[in-house]
């Protein structure tokens, strides 16, 4: 028997970046990612507290292969921050791609937060853009609020999702990661992710362990 886990008022439910582009049809699509929406939708009823995350890129932007002469989706360059993997063009402020896949369940959002709009720097989690220093303003939002655990769903766990996850842990929450509502692309990335999650104190638990 699954033990329940009781939700109140200092949790809140973080969905992340289900948007067309990362679905089945979209240019960076994520095999079976919409599969995962009917649980998302489930759980937003349980929580007061409902986030989410939308990827909102200038054209032209600098994680992008089309921006870089010779290069092809998922090479690799160095940015003023980093390793940078580049994408294929996605989530273009204002297109259909970086809209909500439709399915989604967005009437239960009290903030969506939008990533990846400067040119020059990507932004995988829901907290800071990758050059690590530059906060989207979550972190205080959710302290504003008195949250202190905070439940992951969404696209993908390698990237966004993880890195979501480790940041909140970092940022001082207790983070529980809801496998059946996450997409993944799969194999030794994922490995790693989870590695790295249960590493820095984040758990996993079932959607069907959060209490009706």
């Amino acid at each position: 028997m699954q033990d329940t886990i009781e939700i109140g008022a200092s949790d809140a439910l973080l969905i992340i970046d289900v948007q067309n582009d990362f679905c089945p049809g979209g240019s960076l699509a994520v095999a079976g990612a919409d599969g995962i929406i009917p649980a998302i939708n489930r759980l937003q009823k349980r929580f007061s507290t409902v986030v989410l995350t939308q990827d909102w890129h200038p054209a032209g932007h600098k994680s992008f292969a089309s921006s870089h002469a010779g290069k092809a989706p998922f090479d690799t360059v160095e940015l003023a921050y980093g390793t940078q993997v580049l994408w294929p063009d996605h989530c273009i402020a204002g297109s259909q791609g970086a809209a909500f896949h439709p399915e989604l369940d967005t009437s239960q959002a009290s903030m969506i937060i939008r990533k990846g709009t400067n040119l020059e720097i990507d932004s995988y989690s829901a907290f800071f853009e990758n050059d690590r220093k530059t906060s989207t303003g979550l972190t205080g939002y959710f302290r504003q609020l008195g949250i202190k655990r905070l439940f992951l769903t969404g696209i993908v766990e390698e990237f966004c999702v993880g890195f979501s996850g480790l940041d909140a842990r970092s940022e001082g929450f207790d983070v529980v990661l809801l496998p059946d509502a996450v997409a993944r692309f799969g194999g030794e990335g994922h490995d790693d992710m989870i590695a790295a999650l249960t590493a820095s104190g984040a758990h996993q638990a079932a959607a069907g362990e959060i209490a009706a």
